[in-house]
């Protein structure tokens, strides 16, 4: 006990002074965690302090993310010519949250073109983002890199009791997310648990894989992105499948919105007790939040500082605004082909005081609105991609996952158009006046494969290399 008292110690001051960590203290910080559980059946009550980390206290916030921001900025200054030219007159040493402002912020196309400038450190892996919201950005990523963040992943999953010994992953996520497939394997690994890696192959594979035990045991973990979770709602119950057919307890999405209507339709379909929406991009690992039963987003505050700028001002958004996320991640825990201030173009509103859910000590914005430049503003007022999925999502005779495009006519209305060959226009239009949308719907009574063509999601990068052969 005196030893793992001693490596959270040590532990919690390199995230404090900004130094690298210990990746080996880390996962034994683990392993500690499950002998703990293994022995006693329970971490304790001090674990929500260890899980949430220094700076989840709001009276020490504030210095520790000074610090983290000016240690962060120092590095980028002297080892990534890109930021050393943005930096350029710019106070390091007092920088602070407040001035952090004065420096422009990063876009996607800022590493698309000069993606060399960036790399502050020896590269060991490169990964790249899905390209499904445009060109893809290849990104690099340091071994160390690669050992921390399982291990800092892992450590909070098992403290909070969200995996351990006995469950199994399901992980169908594009093998283009090379690094989010790896980082979920050697979680799994350190956590002592089983995983299947099954990529996106075609979903009625994938419910097959979810209904066999391996070992006795069927997956109790499933993770996926939301439009390819729709179409094994949509496989399972095509074949008659129920949640007593399952063993997952959890189903965990990521990388598109997840709609209320899916959500419910993933625990009434599957029988998971929790269906989580997580946030994360490719650039910004290992920064991520977590979704709350208020559907709050609350992005950790220890690995990288979080705002958001005004739509229209580009200033810190005010409370109750709309703004796009912004996020720097901090050094030491990217430190290959870091980013600072980088635009997401993910739009959010602030909350309007503080929030009131069971990750209340988390700072959150709202869930995720859309990209900021798919917002729809008509004659009565701004219409989110959010407003129109969940108004839709759902709709019986439209399928999973719902595939739709939006825009505003020459007449200052919507204009939406969705693929079903089953639903009216009279019928989608009345769900989206149910929101108080009005809209001009068209339905295209096209097929699975047309539908794809227009309207491309993340579940059509679909793999079948390893597929078993139906010939």
């Amino acid at each position: 006990m005196l030893e793992t008292g001693v490596r959270q110690v040590r532990v919690a001051m390199a995230m404090v002074f900004g130094r690298r960590l210990n990746v080996r203290a880390v996962e034994r910080l683990v392993a500690d965690a499950l002998l703990t559980l293994e022995e006693f059946g329970s971490l304790g009550d001090d674990v929500d302090e260890l899980a949430d980390g220094p700076f989840a206290d709001p009276d020490e916030r504030r210095d520790l993310q000074n610090r983290a921001l000016q240690r962060t900025v120092r590095r980028l200054a002297k080892h990534s010519p890109f930021y050393r030219e943005r930096l350029a007159g710019i106070d390091l040493d007092g920088l602070t949250a407040e001035t952090l402002t004065r420096i422009p912020v990063t876009r996607k196309a800022d590493l698309i073109d000069r993606p060399a400038d960036f790399l502050c450190s020896t590269p060991y892996l490169a990964t790249q983002t899905t390209g499904t919201t445009g060109r893809p950005v290849q990104i690099w990523l340091s071994r160390y890199e690669m050992e921390l963040w399982p291990a800092l992943i892992a450590l909070s999953l098992v403290l909070r009791g969200d995996l351990g010994p006995g469950d199994r992953m399901q992980i169908n996520l594009s093998s283009r997310a090379t690094a989010a497939v790896q980082e979920d394997v050697e979680v799994c690994r350190l956590a002592n648990a089983s995983c299947h890696v099954v990529g996106q192959i075609p979903p009625e594979e994938s419910v097959e894989h979810l209904l066999t035990p391996v070992g006795g045991t069927r997956p109790t973990i499933l993770t996926g992105n939301p439009s390819y979770l729709g179409q094994l709602v949509t496989a399972a119950r095509r074949r008659g499948y129920g949640p007593d057919d399952f063993g997952l307890r959890a189903i965990y999405a990521g990388g598109e919105m997840l709609s209320r209507s899916l959500a419910d339709a993933l625990r009434e379909t599957f029988g998971a007790r929790t269906v989580g929406d997580a946030f994360g991009m490719t650039e910004l690992l290992p920064v991520g939040g977590r979704t709350c039963s208020k559907r709050h987003l609350h992005i950790d505050p220890n690995m990288g500082y979080t705002e958001v700028l005004d739509l229209t001002t580009g200033e810190p958004a005010g409370p109750g605004r709309l703004g796009e996320l912004t996020v720097t991640p901090y050094f030491p825990y990217r430190e290959c082909m870091p980013v600072l201030r980088y635009n997401t173009g993910d739009v959010v509103r602030t909350l309007d005081g503080e929030p009131d859910c069971e990750l209340a000590a988390v700072p959150a914005v709202s869930h995720i609105l859309g990209k900021a430049g798919t917002l729809h503003r008509t004659v009565e007022g701004l219409v989110t991609p959010r407003d129109i999925l969940e108004a839709l999502d759902g709709t019986p005779g439209l399928p999973w996952p719902l595939r739709h495009r939006a825009e505003v006519g020459d007449d200052g209305r919507l204009h939406v158009e969705v693929a079903s060959k089953e639903v009216t226009e009279a019928e989608a239009a009345e769900r989206l006046r149910e929101r108080g949308i009005d809209a001009r719907v068209t339905v295209l009574p096209v097929d699975d494969e047309e539908a794809a063509r227009r309207f491309p999601l993340r579940c059509d990068l679909l793999e079948h290399t390893f597929t078993r052969s139906h010939a």
